[in-house]
């Protein structure tokens, strides 16, 4: 992914407006210097920076600080856990992690911030004071951890990923670092992603915000707290990171599970979290654009990854200020130019070599008593029902060994679709979570809860 693919590569109109889009940026945020890529077809097709010094413009393979961003490398390590079977996302944390004080909470709430923990330390700020006023869990929860009843609410928490850190590091028996290191980084060749700068590495500033000077800001080891916030990469290997994220790998984390973490987990927080908030995974709306990724700063630097699956189309903005500079919105305007100006091709319409005969059999028109349904087979073998001509109760179901269908998406996700035949062998209808679908709309042949009125279908008079 280093090299521009030439098959993908951007129209200099685009390629134009990106780097318009970053000038900007980097002259209005007043920001010491700013790098960007953009992803498409999970290869780099761009790549842009600015900067306040002459000669010394950096590139994607210089590191910036990129905090928050931090917390969904903590979240790939949960779940590698999780499809382990080490642990299980409703497990108290507790059962894994004993005496720390927070002991109710659950791995899936701290994952998607509803533990309602605090969202800060309690003492000095912990991102400019070093890890040494924290040494223990107890000082980073403190004496009274919660603010919230857990699972009621969206509640971001800091605190909350540094137990997740050291729940990793429970489990595996090493150091949150090592396993990172191990079971994300490497298979994913992320080499210039560390715990520790690494030359070349941008250095963090604070700009004035009344007057054109600046001036350094700490890099402090967070200790505890790095889960949270500690990483530094570049735009190259964090690209790499958001193909990861839209199409999973095998050596990390499967496609289905990384579409888990995609997927909300967390109350809407309206100005917080647009679509609520995965697991470890921020979920936003852009111009009427699903996005999901994250966002990242410490004292001296700011961050943001978003793609969207939409578009396959990613894109990761770095810079090297406190504040001014809105990493977050100016990546998500990257992926916009590039939907807009580009849109994707879709894949070639292909027939299946060879289709699974009873998935054929349920294909077709279906009605919950009056509203009609429809039943397709997608390529992947997975059925997908929804309603015709209105929007509705949707969801993809995937086949199981035993003959039925559980739901992956929507109201119906984790309920069982089965057929239910007639002696003859033949489908009488479709039972789902006791909703029974039918071939005609109140179909006297068929189970309908209520039975069917014996007359049948009638005019007025």
């Amino acid at each position: 992914m280093d090299a521009l693919s030439e098959d993908l590569e951007l129209l200099p109109a685009t390629r134009r407006a990106l780097r318009h889009r970053i000038a900007v940026a980097q002259s209005e945020g007043r920001a010491p210097s700013v790098v960007a890529a953009v992803v498409r077809g999970g290869e780099v097709v761009w790549e842009g920076s600015r900067t306040s010094v002459e000669g010394q413009r950096p590139d994607g393979n210089v590191q910036y600080r990129i905090g928050s961003i931090t917390k969904t490398f903590t979240a790939v390590l949960v779940m590698r856990l999780r499809d382990e079977g080490l642990l299980g996302l409703g497990d108290p944390l507790e059962k894994h992690l004993p005496g720390t004080g927070a002991a109710e909470v659950t791995v899936g709430q701290l994952l998607a911030h509803t533990s309602g923990l605090a969202a800060e330390t309690p003492g000095e700020w912990w991102e400019r004071t070093p890890a040494a006023l924290r040494p223990r869990l107890s000082d980073v929860l403190g004496q009274e951890p919660f603010r919230h009843e857990p699972g009621m609410r969206f509640h971001y928490s800091n605190p909350g990923y540094t137990l997740l850190g050291s729940l990793v590091e429970a489990v595996r028996g090493k150091s949150w670092e090592e396993a990172l290191r191990a079971e994300v980084l490497e298979p994913l060749g992320m080499d210039r992603t560390t715990v520790l700068p690494q030359a070349p590495h941008a250095g963090g500033w604070a700009v004035h915000p009344w007057a054109d000077v600046i001036m350094p800001e700490p890099m402090e080891d967070l200790g505890l707290m790095a889960p949270a916030g500690q990483l530094w990469s570049t735009t190259r290997d964090l690209a790499r990171f958001a193909v990861f994220l839209a199409r999973g790998d095998e050596r990390v984390l499967s496609a289905e599970t990384v579409r888990e973490m995609r997927t909300s987990a967390a109350p809407l927080e309206p100005g917080i979290a647009e679509f609520g908030y995965g697991l470890g995974m921020q979920l936003v709306d852009s111009g009427g654009r699903r996005l999901v990724g994250h966002s990242g700063s410490l004292p001296g630097f700011v961050a943001g990854l978003w793609l969207s699956e939409a578009d396959d189309a990613a894109a990761v903005v770095l810079a090297n200020c406190t504040s001014g500079l809105p990493a977050t919105t100016v990546a998500a305007d990257l992926v916009g130019i590039v939907a807009a100006a580009e849109p994707r091709f879709p894949e070639p319409w292909r027939p299946f070599r060879e289709a699974d005969p009873v998935a054929l059999e349920l294909c077709g028109p279906w009605y919950w008593g009056t509203a009609a349904h429809v039943v397709r087979l997608t390529a992947d073998g997975q059925l997908e029902l929804g309603p015709v001509g209105v929007s509705g109760r949707a969801a993809r179901f995937r086949a199981e060994p035993d003959g039925g269908w559980t739901g992956l998406s929507g109201y119906f996700a984790g309920e069982t679709l089965r057929a239910v035949r007639r002696p003859d062998g033949s489908v009488s209808n479709l039972d789902l979570g006791s909703f029974v679908f039918t071939r005609e709309p109140y179909d006297a042949q068929a189970p309908v809860p209520g039975g069917v009125d014996p007359q049948g279908w009638r005019g007025i008079g």
